[in-house]
């Protein structure tokens, strides 16, 4: 596994676990930072995904 896939494993289960703590939180303002954290994390996973099929693809 290179480091980039593992950085996008990584990103995926950053992403999952603020999801879940979303959902799981009382507190408005900690599921908004949560909600924002995991949309953070989705989009870093699909910029590196582009990024590795470029590398593959090259």
């Amino acid at each position: 596994m290179t480091d980039l896939q593992a950085k996008l494993e990584q990103f995926e289960i950053d992403a999952a676990e603020c999801e879940l703590i979303a959902k799981l939180a009382t507190d408005e303002a900690k599921r908004e930072l949560h909600s924002r954290l995991a949309l953070h994390y989705r989009q870093l996973a699909a910029d590196l995904r582009k990024a590795i099929a470029t590398k593959d693809a090259a």
